[in-house]
């Protein structure tokens, strides 16, 4: 009688250790090539004996000039390669606002103001429902007080107050975390996309905290969710040409003054997703931080897909179903997306990925070019030289576009998904409450290498890759995650029901 469970086929074992003896050989060949040629001449050297290798080395009749000149064309090549090197920068540490309790706004609530508010409209009261119910949030995102109103307050000191709270409570806490006094900043950069008042908020956090006359300022507006990323990039090229200096990055998005109250679904979407969030974060090029920096910038990369230039925006269409609305979300947005990560994959891909995903990549490339362009382009394994993802927690759709395309299981997602769930979309500074969760469940060690990639209106699709400097130990009593870091990871259904 045959076994029930057939045993594990021999050719896929097989085929399994043949993969592995690839990715190490072509990982490695430069290593193993010099090793070999190292191995040749030390044979050599013991077949010639010392007697013929000092006679070889005479017969050369080396001058002393030659040897000066050697030398001094060595030391110049050296100097002009240290000149031209990159500053390094280091993130030493960042702190993401977590609102109070007493913001949080549940499914009930939300759905009881958009009654009062849209009672003129119940079509848009139950779209607005159908999209909280796909959109991935829990029970504990958070809203302004503004919001919270009855009827909403959306006016300009309302929304000076979020943005007070919101930047000013994370810049206290950086303060806090790093002990960085305000007269050591050098560089500052505010980037909040839909809010643009003036004075400017960088004028704001200027005034607040009493910075230094000779700072260089930045506010930042219009780019959308991947403004963060743009931020640092920014940061970066400043650090470049101002040496021993510290640059603080702002990122969040306003929600108050840009709440909808009218009846266009594209534009009540948002006030199902965003929700209130904000980042500070540290940067410096100074030597004497390498020590405690959390992190150092490998790679910055931003694309912008001009041939797919579409504004950000959703397109659903409406069917009736046993007497129910039913929302289909249209593919245009996904494939926008889908544009602008080949590209952004197309030039982060030779940066980080090893020589055997490469060399793969070369041939499917080659292949479909010259034999058959039908045939799938070859996605690289990023897994191989990534260690974590931190994926713009924009909503569900794009989360599980990505997890599909860069072939990434649950595991790789789950800070994504969390963030989405427990923050909601928090725009730019999202990126960083989910470093945070890896942080806060122990899983970054020394070595580990970030990719933080962050999608914007334009379309943009940005990309940063970080490598841990030092082992972060977790810690539950520190972060955003603060109390609540122990009840993750969480399950919850596609589809939440909360209307009957």
């Amino acid at each position: 009688m045959p076994p029930i469970f057939p045993e594990p086929s021999n050719s896929f074992i097989k085929l399994k250790h043949v993969k592995l003896g690839y990715q190490y050989l072509a990982n490695h060949f430069l290593t193993i090539i010099l090793i070999l040629v190292t191995l040749s001449f030390l044979l050599e050297a013991v077949w010639l004996g010392p007697d013929e290798l000092l006679g070889l080395w005479r017969s050369l009749h080396l001058e002393p000039m030659y040897l000066l000149c050697t030398s001094l064309l060595v030391i110049l090549v050296a100097t002009v390669r240290f000149m031209s090197k990159t500053q390094t920068v280091f993130l030493i540490d960042y702190a993401c606002y977590k609102p109070p309790v007493t913001y949080r706004v549940p499914f009930s609530m939300f759905i009881e103001h958009s009654r009062l508010i849209l009672k003129d409209n119940p079509r848009s009261i139950e779209f607005q429902a159908r999209m909280l119910e796909r959109s991935g949030l829990g029970e504990e995102t958070c809203l302004p007080h503004a919001i919270r109103c009855l009827p909403p307050k959306t006016n300009m000191e309302e929304a000076r107050a979020e943005a007070e709270l919101v930047i000013f409570s994370s810049m206290d806490s950086l303060f806090e975390k790093t002990g960085l006094k305000p007269k050591d900043i050098n560089i500052l950069i505010v980037n909040c996309s839909l809010f643009c008042p003036t004075p400017s908020l960088s004028a704001m956090v200027i005034n607040k905290y009493k910075l230094r006359q000779d700072i260089k300022s930045f506010n930042l507006s219009g780019m959308g969710c991947s403004a963060g990323l743009i931020s640092i990039n920014l940061a970066r090229d400043l650090l470049q040409v101002h040496a021993n200096s510290n640059a603080v990055v702002v990122s969040t998005e306003i929600i108050t003054p840009n709440f909808y109250q009218g009846s266009e679904r594209a534009m009540l979407l948002p006030n199902c997703l965003f929700r209130m969030g904000g980042a500070a974060i540290l940067l410096s090029n100074r030597r004497s931080n390498q020590s405690r920096a959390k992190y150092r910038l490998l790679h910055l990369v931003r694309t912008h897909n001009g041939a797919v230039d579409k504004a950000y925006r959703c397109v659903y269409e409406e069917q009736d179903m046993e007497g129910k609305a039913g929302i289909n979300l249209s593919k245009d947005l996904m494939e926008i997306a889908g544009e602008a990560l080949k590209s952004n994959i197309t030039t982060i891909g030779p940066l980080v990925l090893p020589a055997s995903e490469q060399l793969l990549f070369l041939v499917m490339l080659i292949r479909r070019k010259f034999f058959n362009p039908e045939w799938k382009p070859y996605i690289p394994d990023f897994k191989q030289a990534v260690e974590h993802f931190c994926i713009h927690a924009g909503g569900r759709a794009v989360i599980d576009q990505l997890q599909k395309n860069l072939r990434l299981s649950a595991e790789h997602v789950e800070a994504s998904r969390m963030t989405l769930h427990k923050f909601g979309n928090t725009s730019s500074s999202s990126l960083w409450y989910e470093m945070s969760y890896i942080e806060s469940k122990g899983q970054m060690r020394k070595g580990h290498r970030v990719w933080q990639i962050a999608f914007g209106s334009g379309f943009k699709c940005n990309s940063a890759i970080w490598k841990c400097n030092r082992s972060i130990e977790a810690r539950a009593d520190d972060g955003p995650w603060k109390d609540c870091i122990n009840r993750y990871p969480v399950h919850f259904p596609e589809i939440v029901s909360i209307i009957d």
